[in-house]
């Protein structure tokens, strides 16, 4: 299968190393000094599954070069999806499916501005993985998954060869019954990122600290109370579920958000906090531990961007 991975980094560059590895015509749009180590040396992984190397691969930063492919994989930040998405034409034909990674419930949406909405799946992946060095790919916590289907939850047949594809390439999968529900449950668990910036502390801290831990769940239950005020299936004890998740993260792990804010660099603050305080406005519903979250890292989110 031609897959073209956009975005190389720890989501993209470990999902794509994976389908590589098994074998597949796999073009990675990568930039600056990755780009460069992985046209010199290959692509390192560094995976708590297991240690892997590919000596050569195909990689470039114009997406319009890539050619063809049968499964685009957008793991850029939510906010390029805008940059990127003009540039898909080029690589999109009527079978082509393309597949978003991004945190947040809006991709789909926005990729149809450029795409068909024939070709667009939902998805969503959970891993804690990072750019180590360039060239190199760091996997430290969380058990590599993608959950995919398309946002009308129709065609699962269509869907198969895909679910096959992951399989293939020692990738846990799921093709979702009810993807918008996937969708919002992990939207639930990555809000609290902004948490860890606002308090300048890893899941360890957080969760360990009696009054960060209520704040915690109190974020989760308003993000929660929004969907379901939507109309999204979310189970009566997801939140609690959802606790007990974090409690399984490294100590001192945090989040790309997080990371992000802490180094002054443009986030997903808009499409994680930000759109609930949104959403929450369009369903009726109070969320003031989020709103406070949002509006307190504003002002950085806004310098980063030289707004």
């Amino acid at each position: 299968m031609r897959i073209t991975i956009i975005g190389t980094g720890g989501v993209g560059g470990y999902f794509g190393a994976r389908m590589a590895q098994a074998g597949n015509d796999v073009t990675f749009i990568a930039r600056g000094k990755h780009l460069e180590a992985m046209n010199s040396q290959g692509l390192q992984v560094k995976s708590i599954n297991g240690d892997f190397h590919l000596d050569k691969v195909k990689a470039t930063s114009d997406i319009e070069k890539s050619g063809r492919a049968d499964l685009v994989v957008l793991a850029v930040k939510a906010w390029q999806l805008r940059e990127v998405g003009p540039l898909l034409k080029s690589i999109v034909d009527k079978d082509t499916l393309v597949l978003p990674l991004q945190n947040g419930v809006l991709a789909s949406d926005e990729l149809k501005a450029f795409v068909p909405a024939e070709n667009v799946l939902s998805g969503l992946c959970r891993i804690i993985s990072y750019i180590e060095a360039p060239g190199v790919i760091s996997h430290v916590a969380v058990e590599p998954t993608i959950v995919f289907g398309l946002p009308d939850n129709s065609q699962r047949e269509r869907l198969l060869p895909l679910q096959e594809l992951f399989t293939s390439s020692n990738i846990k999968s799921k093709l979702a019954d009810d993807i918008e529900s996937e969708l919002w449950k992990k939207y639930i668990s990555i809000c609290v990122s902004a948490l860890l910036a606002v308090t300048r502390a890893t899941y360890g801290e957080v969760r360990e600290c009696e009054e960060t831990r209520s704040m915690m769940h109190r974020l989760f239950d308003e993000v929660a109370d929004v969907g379901r005020a939507l109309g999204v299936n979310i189970e009566a004890d997801f939140v609690t579920k959802t606790m007990g998740f974090i409690d399984t993260f490294p100590y001192d792990s945090t989040s790309s958000l997080t990371r992000d804010i802490w180094e002054g660099k443009p986030s997903e603050l808009e499409y994680q906090n930000g759109t609930v305080v949104r959403l929450a406005e369009k369903a009726g519903v109070d969320v003031p531990v989020n709103r406070f979250i949002y509006h307190s890292l504003l002002l950085m989110e806004k310098r980063a961007r030289k707004m």
